[in-house]
């Protein structure tokens, strides 16, 4: 049965089960996910802990079973934890994971806590985690993306004593905030709790309200943000001209490969001329859409976008994508800048203004 990170106290209070199984790729979300299962194990009495990291082809599943098997009315109760980094057992790991997830059903002596990362469609679909699944309790980890940040990092500042200051200085603050800290929450965590320390909030104390400024947070909080390219595509087809600046110049700092930021704005033009010459063709938009396997955000974002941009726009783009592709493996282009980053902003923002 499937649950949300955030349904697991009320879940707590109907009885603990015997089996879990956290998946996601935001590591701070994952580990509180399982500690919050740690911690609740604990207090039912499984105070021995037995982990394995599954690594490479030829693991060891023995120990794993013996321990998941294992019931004694002498021995303390325990929590098994197995980590799984890859997300992929192997075909030997998928037949021990359905025998294990067996094994839990009714096992008052363990709980059993997988952890993995994000899991693609096919995982998800195969024998070994529907038997997980199927047998326990699964949490899928759900990134915070950048629109929900301010709220997130607002409620994790009220739960050490902090808000920022009302009106639209607060609502800057938390903007300037998730901008310092975008793609990075385990960072931005650790900056909420630096916060907590340099400025505390003290009951006794009228003046030391735990109410945070944007000149306080400006001056305390370190620009830690991490962008990716597929994020920075999304951007460009929501028409965020500062916030794609923003993330180019992210990108460029951390040493990301200009041929790999141009692969993805050029794909996802060649995406937009499939999609239009589709509809053109008089395939409906939706239909249009799951022909290219596209769905989630940027689903919405292309339902958007289809509709206003024109077929000489994209055929503008797709050129402007060609000429750029050139200056990123060395060749001089006519009235563009021969900076390779320079001409990848340029095609950000060209695909950008069109989508605005």
């Amino acid at each position: 049965m499937q649950i949300a990170s955030g349904q697991l106290s009320n879940h707590f209070a109907k009885g603990l089960r015997s089996l879990y199984t956290v998946h996601g790729d935001e590591p701070l979300l994952v580990q509180e996910a399982a500690d919050a299962i740690r911690d609740q194990a604990r207090k039912q009495g499984f105070t021995e802990r037995n982990s394995f990291t599954v690594a490479g082809a030829h693991f060891d599943w023995g120990e794993v079973l013996d321990a998941a098997g294992s019931m004694s009315l002498f021995a303390d109760k325990q929590i098994i934890e197995i980590r799984i980094p890859s997300g992929k057992p192997g075909k030997d790991g998928s037949v021990q994971l359905q025998q294990i997830a067996g094994q839990a059903v009714g096992n008052e002596d363990a709980v059993t806590l997988v952890i993995l990362p994000k899991l693609d469609k096919l995982s998800k679909q195969s024998a070994w985690f529907t038997a997980l699944d199927g047998n326990g309790i699964s949490i899928e980890v759900q990134p915070v993306e950048r629109a929900s940040l301010p709220q997130w990092i607002a409620q994790r500042l009220q739960a050490q004593g902090q808000r920022v200051v009302a009106g639209i200085e607060g609502q800057q603050t938390l903007q300037f905030f998730a901008d310092r800290v975008e793609g990075n929450l385990l960072a931005a965590y650790q900056e909420i709790q630096k916060l907590a320390l340099l400025y505390p909030n003290n009951k006794d104390t009228p003046s030391v309200s735990g109410e945070l400024t944007l000149a306080q947070v400006e001056s305390a909080v370190l620009n830690v943000a991490r962008y990716d390219v597929f994020k920075l595509v999304e951007s460009m087809l929501s028409g965020h001209v500062a916030r794609v600046q923003r993330m180019l110049d992210g990108l460029q700092a951390e040493g990301v490969a200009e041929v790999l930021v141009h692969w993805a704005i050029a794909e996802d033009i060649r995406t937009l001329k499939r999609l239009k010459d589709s509809v053109a063709n008089g395939r409906p938009v939706p239909v249009a859409l799951k022909e290219q396997r596209i769905w989630g955000m940027k689903e919405r974002l292309y339902e958007r976008i289809l509709p206003k941009i024109t077929q000489h726009e994209i055929d503008q783009l797709l050129g402007d994508a060609h000429t750029v592709d050139g200056i990123v493996k060395g060749l001089k282009q006519r009235d563009w800048p021969q900076d390779n980053w320079q001409a990848l902003q340029r095609l950000a923002m060209n695909l950008c203004q069109k989508c605005k």
